[in-house]
């Protein structure tokens, strides 16, 4: 039977795949799920493969021949037959590898994923949910400005939106501390208040437009604020005190954009995943520079 939707789980993330998709799978290839069920996104899919089928060839110029008739760019997610994989890829276009500067467009041109099933069938998907190979992109990193690496998940977030805070926005940068976020904010020319209970990095305090506050990050009262235009948060807590915070400070509407970090401590929340997802407008995603934690896209 050919799977009408396949999904790549996030590295280490299969079980609350699986979970999340709720039915009986045709197949768990490693980290792929195949299903007879039409394709949705889901939090926990880093990549979902939206037209899967089946086909069949004989030798390895007709394998590469059948998948550039579908398309042209394809990444291969190897499970089986792996001599006879490498073969077949090394018949097809090249992928670019190089890490993307930031800021970056999505790139606009479509990413196929194929497998092997076996030595004669290949599964090919010419459409997919993301457009970086395997749901995995990487950027020119700054080793020297940032206090941590944590700027990277901000950046991934802000690629995926399609828009990054412009010069002179205002932004709220709550559980800020040491300030990955702050800086990856305020190099945009974006004015940050930066919240946290520990101390922000020296260097990152001393950034232009940048406003440190030694504070709890869920004491600041979004009345007395005025309006912000994006809210970030990668505070860690349990996920339903950050449910509350983000409801708070979109009933209050002082800020118009959220991106913020649903970090599980302990067991999967699902039921919290789900009240997220719920908001309108809402997109919860696994980032590839997540861990176990889920990225909220919201305004």
């Amino acid at each position: 039977m050919t799977p009408e939707s396949a999904y790549l789980a996030a590295e280490g993330r299969l079980p609350e795949l699986l979970s999340e998709l709720g039915e009986t799978p045709l197949l768990v290839l490693d980290r792929l799920v195949l299903s007879s069920s039409p394709p949705r996104p889901l939090c926990w899919a880093q990549n979902v493969w939206e037209d899967p089928r089946l086909v069949p060839f004989a030798s390895i110029s007709g394998g590469a021949n059948a998948l550039r008739a579908l398309q042209r760019n394809w990444a291969l997610y190897p499970v089986a037959a792996h001599r006879r994989a490498a073969l077949i890829e090394s018949k097809l276009p090249p992928l670019p590898r190089r890490p993307l500067p930031f800021p970056s467009l999505l790139p606009r041109a479509p990413m196929g994923s194929w497998t092997l099933l076996d030595e004669r069938t290949l599964l090919a998907a010419p459409r997919c949910s993301s457009p970086f190979p395997h749901g995995e992109v990487g950027f020119v990193e700054d080793r020297e400005g940032p206090p941590n690496r944590a700027y990277l998940k901000l950046w991934e977030a802000l690629t995926l939106l399609g828009e990054v805070p412009r010069p002179g926005e205002r932004c709220l940068d709550l559980g800020s501390s040491p300030g990955g976020w702050t800086w990856a904010l305020a190099r945009l020319g974006a004015t940050v208040v930066s919240v946290d209970k520990a101390p922000l990095d020296p260097g990152v305090a001393a950034m232009e437009g940048v406003t440190f506050r030694q504070q709890s990050a869920f004491s600041v009262d979004p009345a007395a604020e005025g309006a912000f235009d994006w809210l970030f948060c990668d505070v860690v807590c349990y996920p339903a005190r950050l449910l509350a915070l983000v409801r708070r400070w979109r009933e209050a509407a002082a800020a118009r954009r959220f991106v913020c970090t649903l970090k599980f401590q302990g067991e999967t929340d699902h039921a919290a995943a789900a009240a997220f997802a719920a908001l309108p407008g809402a997109r919860l995603v696994h980032l590839h520079h997540n861990k176990h934690e889920l990225t909220l896209l919201l305004g």
